[in-house]
Formats: structure tokens, sequence, C-alpha cells
């Protein structure tokens, strides 16, 4: 399995979204319709939360490197509950990675 090299310059599409934490700020890089990496990043800076969702998508943007399908990630992150979850348009959002699935589900949908 070979690695797919970034090019120098990419699209990227950053959404922002609810957690119990606070906002959540993800970006999602693509290259020729391709979604090749990811970043989470929190409203407030130092926190545990913010290291964890950092260690996070370095890892998924690496297995995206490697083909693992988006479908793959979504499915293992979904419903993972943290103790304060929140509500956004009527959708319970259980954790920061919930949140990060929700948003790669809407990117999906729209390659689609």
């Amino acid at each position: 399995m070979e690695k797919y090299n970034r090019p120098e310059q990419i699209q990227s599409t950053t959404v922002r979204t609810e957690t119990g934490c606070g906002h959540l700020y993800v970006t999602v890089g693509k290259d020729n319709g391709r979604i090749i990496e990811l970043f989470a990043t929190l409203g407030k800076a130092g926190s545990c939360a913010t290291a964890h969702n950092e260690a996070l998508t370095r890892a998924i943007s690496l297995g995206l490197k490697y083909d693992i399908p988006l479908e793959e990630y979504i499915k293992e992150l979904e419903n993972i509950r943290c103790p304060s979850p929140t509500w956004v348009d009527g959708e319970q959002v259980t954790s920061c990675a919930d949140a990060i699935a929700k948003v790669l589900k809407q990117v999906v949908g729209e390659i689609k």
C-alpha cells in the first residue's frame, strides 16, 4: 500500500459545529475530490480535549492517505459519548469525536 503524497496546495472547507466542550472547527482538505486530510480545533486552546482532537485528526489524516475509507472512520466515531453532550439543530452531539463523524458524513454527502 502506497501513501498518497499531498500536493503543495489543496482545497479545504471548514465547518463550525458545537460540542459540550465549545465550538469545534473541523477542516476537511480535498485534492481532486478526494478527502486527504482533516483538522479539528476547539475554540479554546490548551485543553486535554484539544490535544485529543489533534491526535485523532492526525491519525485519521494518515489513514486517508493510505486509502482507508472515510465511512470506516464515521462508523467508528459516531455516538462516542463524553460527559458533556449537547444539541445542534435537534440532533444530539455526544462528543467531539461524534461531531467530527457528523461533519465527515455531511462532507461525504456533498461529494456523492
